[in-house]
Parts: C-alpha cells; structure tokens; sequence
C-alpha cells in the first residue's frame, strides 16, 4: 500500500492566500517527514478553492526541500497550456531530482481560464487527445514535430531527455485524471495510468478500472503490464480519536472552503454548472473515506484496496483548514495508520 498526501491549497474563510500557500508547503515537508510515500499538489486559477496556479512550480520547490518523497501533480490542466512547455518542465524536474517527480494530466472544465489563456473551448471539449499525445511524445521521443490541427511546427530537439536522466530508459510517469468513461478509454489507449476522484465511491471506481483494464486489453496491452498500472485513488483522510470528532473536524471548517471556492468558478461560454451542496459534500466525503480513528482509516483504506484493486492513495490532509492541525493529521497517519496496513 502506498499511502500519499494531497494538498489542495484552499483558502479556508477568514485565512490569506499566504497562509494557504505556507500551509500547502509545510503539508509536503511534513508527508516526507511522517513517512509517507507521495505529494500530490492540485493546480486551480482564479478561485480560492486552490491558491496554487502552477503544480509544476509548486512541485520544484517540494522536491528541492525533501530526499525522498515522489512529488506529483494532481493535475497539471493541459488545456490551458501548451504540451510541450508542460514536457520541457517535467523533464526538468524529473532530471533535478533524480526520477522522484510524477506528471498528472487532466482536462480540466469549461473555466474561464480558457479565455484568460487564450487556449479556448476547444482545448477542453475536442483537443486534449491531440494535446496529451503531444505531450508524451515529448517525453519519449528524441526529437518532435507536429503536424495536427491544433499544434503544428517543424521538428525539433528534446533537450533535456528524460530518458538519459538516471542512466536508463526511464520515462516521467505520466496519469490521467479520469472523471467519465471517455477519459478512462482514452488513458487505457495509451497505456497511461488513472487518478480517480474524492467523489467517487468504490463501486463506481471498480468499474472505472475495469473499464480500464478492458479497453487497455484491447490496445494490446500485456496482461503484465496491465496488473502493474499503478492507479491512484484520492480520498480525504482525517485522524482522530473517534469518528465523531474527526467527522466535526472536517464539518466545521470544508464547507466553508467549498462553498467560497466552488462557487467561485466561471464558465467560459456562461452555461450553468450546478454546485454540490457543500454540507452534503463534506458528509460523502466522511462516509467515503479514511475519517476517523486509526483502525477505521486502516480498514476504509484496505476494503478500498480490495474493491478496486488500487493501492496508491493521494489523501487530502488539509480538511481542518488550520496549520497546526493539518501537521497533526499527517503525522498521526504515518505513525499510527501506515503500521496498520502494513501488517
């Protein structure tokens, strides 16, 4: 099992963007510290929901203050910037500290920041295959031209090469965010594996990776490979005595978060997109997940495990909204839970 934290970086109601920056930070430093296995750093523009624009950014200044936890996106939104940009700072990263960084990919939704960015609509509702295939022939390849209908150019040079970063064939793993049975079918295409979504139950994420798993078969993908895929299933976790308080934990301080964040979001072509009731919400995610005490995290993460056969966990830590707490939180996950599931 492969438990990581995920930082979203929110700015909880009453709190600076400073403080949820500084918060996001110590969160990485203390998942390393605690013994966990990952990072996993969300990106969002214009919203308070996450105050963090630039995972990759985020992700380098993670890596150049820990040894030896992988630090990933979850997810750098490649509809709002270009592939190869996007390639060139992971191939950084991953030469910089030595195989440790891992890219998360998504689509994204219909924001604003399609406009601010000048990408447009059909960056999000046509072109993301074009983009990620882009993308990972970057990381694979030597050299790279384009020819689609979105991005064309002459052939150029990849430098640096992720290939050459530690003395081997090693590439920058790659995932994708993966939210509805196009997105599935499209990462099991290309053999890339999935990070599923907080609001996903177990069922609903068995079938994900079933899905998966049959659509990859079908790409020709070797059963070895397939077993191997290394999905990664986020959750919230929150550590407490009794599941009562560590419900409360969650109760009085994620709504608020949600309700001024979310609903801070803008499409780019005005269509409506309803927003979760926020007390409803935090209510699924405390009966979804790891909330609660020792063993019950333990077991929640373990049945988790069996149902969907998924053993990389991005947990996000932060749902208390308050530094100290959040500290206390990871900690208890890497000196109480981690020895749970290790037996």
């Amino acid at each position: 099992m492969h438990i990581g934290s995920f930082v979203l970086g929110a700015q909880f109601p009453g709190q600076g963007q400073g403080d949820a920056l500084h918060r996001a930070v110590r969160t990485g430093v203390a998942a390393e510290e605690a013994g966990l296995d990952s990072v996993w750093l969300a990106e969002h523009h214009f919203i308070p929901y996450g105050t963090c624009p630039s995972a990759v950014t985020l992700a380098a200044l993670l890596l150049g203050r820990t040894s030896r936890i992988r630090v990933g996106t979850a997810v750098s939104v490649l509809p709002t910037q270009h592939p190869v940009a996007l390639g060139e700072q992971a191939a950084l990263l991953h030469h910089a500290a030595q195989g440790r960084f891992v890219l998360g990919v998504g689509r994204g939704g219909p924001w604003v920041d399609l406009e601010v960015f000048g990408t447009g609509l059909a960056a999000y509702e046509s072109d993301f295959p074009e983009s990620l295939d882009l993308l990972l022939r970057w990381l694979r390849e030597p050299r790279v031209g384009a020819g689609g209908d979105r991005y064309a150019f002459r052939e150029v040079a990849v430098v640096p090469r992720p290939a050459e970063a530690l003395h081997g064939a090693e590439d920058v793993p790659v995932l994708v965010a993966c939210t509805s049975p196009g997105t599935v079918r499209l990462a099991a295409g290309r053999g890339l594996p999935m990070l599923l979504g907080m609001h996903c139950g177990d069922e609903e994420k068995a079938e994900m990776v079933r899905l998966w798993r049959r659509t990859a078969r079908e790409a020709g993908m070797s059963p070895e490979a397939i077993d191997a895929a290394g999905h990664v299933s986020a959750g919230v976790a929150q550590v407490d005595d009794t599941p009562e308080g560590a419900a409360e934990l969650l109760r009085t301080a994620l709504p608020g978060a949600l309700r001024s964040g979310v609903g801070a979001m803008e499409t780019v072509d005005g269509r409506r997109r309803p927003m979760r009731d926020p007390e409803a919400y935090t209510e699924l995610l405390c009966a979804l997940h790891p909330v609660g005490p020792p063993r019950l995290c333990a077991d929640r993460l373990a049945a988790t495990a069996e149902r969907t056969g998924i053993t990389r966990f991005a947990l996000l830590v932060e749902g208390s909204g308050e530094l100290g707490a959040t500290e206390r939180n990871v900690r208890r996950i890497g000196a109480e839970v981690l020895p749970l599931l290790a037996r």
